[in-house]
């Protein structure tokens, strides 16, 4: 089932990597400048494009994320270490229904699809971006004695 909406504006890239609970990076040059142009350039469109095309979350379900202002805090950044455009994805606390976020929301089926549906997205933008955007090479030196497999 496609989702049949515009994609929203890209986000703007000024999260900590450093301080998300769900990512580990190495390394301190984040290529944010180079990462927030190639969204801005077209990358995020074209990934929300093809994500729209896959989803299974409503255009209720995409609302309530619009409503929340959850695609403006998804954050991109260069993990030197891992050789990847790495993603921060906004989700909905497991709190959500003592917090009353959301006038709309009001299942966990809705919760789940919507966290699940914007790791989805991340992960798109994040192929994309270093399959078709990053130009640069991954400055790590691996040490010699690493196993191979």
């Amino acid at each position: 089932m496609a989702l049949d909406a515009p994609a929203p504006d890209p986000p703007e890239l000024d999260g900590d990597p450093d301080e998300y609970d769900d990512v580990t990076v190495q390394g301190t040059d984040y290529h944010r400048d180079d990462l927030q142009e190639f969204l801005e350039d077209g990358a995020w469109e074209e990934a929300f494009e093809t994500w729209a095309t896959e989803t299974d979350l409503s255009r209720e379900a995409f609302d309530i994320a619009v409503d929340l202002g959850m695609f403006d805090r998804f954050d991109f950044f260069w993990d030197d270490f891992a050789d990847r455009v790495g993603y921060h994805a906004p989700g909905l606390p497991e709190t959500w229904r003592e917090r009353d976020i959301h006038p709309e929301l009001n299942s966990w089926e809705t919760v789940s699809a919507i966290n699940a549906s914007l790791a989805e997205l991340g992960a798109e933008a994040s192929r994309l971006l270093k399959d078709e955007y990053v130009d640069w090479e991954a400055e790590y030196d691996a040490p010699d004695d690493l196993p191979d497999f």
